[in-house]
This record gives structure tokens, C-alpha cells and sequence, in this order.
């Protein structure tokens, strides 16, 4: 199983699998056709207020990953979380994100929730 997080600017690869862009907001400036991505499950995204919320630097990335956790747990994210890891058991799997720091990102978080 090959879970991997890209920014969705970097030009795709061949070995990068199945592109799911986890963003809620198509990334500014980027056309669908350079972008290439397979999959957009919006739900699967932090919720618009725990985003801004982390944006304006109110708690820590431990904090924000506790809280997008709990959010994974909804019926429609989590049936999305579900599909996500069911692709990652056919192949790889590259999780696209605008986010300039990925490694602090929901991006990581789902990442690692893939791989357990």
C-alpha cells in the first residue's frame, strides 16, 4: 500500500497511482487538465470553519488534526475515507493539495489514517 502527499502544483508522475485532490477549493491558477487528477471528494475535506479556524493560527497541528479526525467520522467522509483506502489497496495512491506546508496538512492526517 503506497499512500503518498504531493502539492497538486508539482507536474504529475508516472508511479504517483490513483490522483485524489483533497482540497475543498480547486487550487487557483492550475487547469483541470494539468492538474490530472482521478478523484475530488469534497466531503472528505476539513470543514470550512475548522479550516479557517487553523488558518488564523488560534491552535496547534495537533489540535486541528484531533479535530478533522473527529469530523472523518460522518457518514458521507467517512464512506469517502473508506473508498480512499479501498483504492490504496489496488495501488498507489497520491493525495493532491494546494497547502504549502503538506506535512502540517489534512492532507498528512488522511495520509496517515490510510496507512493504519
Amino acid at each position: 500500500m503506497s499512500v503518498r502527499v504531493r502539492r497538486v502544483y508539482e507536474p504529475p508522475e508516472p508511479d504517483d497511482g490513483v490522483r485524489v485532490l483533497v482540497d475543498r477549493l480547486w487550487p487557483r491558477g492550475l487547469s483541470k487538465d494539468a492538474a490530472r487528477v482521478d478523484e475530488w471528494p469534497k466531503a472528505l475535506t476539513p470543514s470550512t470553519e475548522l479550516r479557517r479556524w487553523y488558518h488564523s493560527d488560534e491552535g496547534s497541528y495537533e489540535e486541528f488534526s484531533e479535530r478533522y479526525e473527529a469530523e472523518l467520522v460522518a457518514p458521507e467522509a467517512a464512506e469517502l475515507l473508506d473508498h480512499v483506502r479501498e483504492l490504496t489497496g489496488r495501488g498507489a495512491v497520491t493525495l493532491l493539495t494546494a497547502a504549502k506546508a503538506p506535512e502540517q496538512s489534512h492532507a498528512a492526517v488522511l495520509a496517515r489514517l490510510l496507512t493504519v
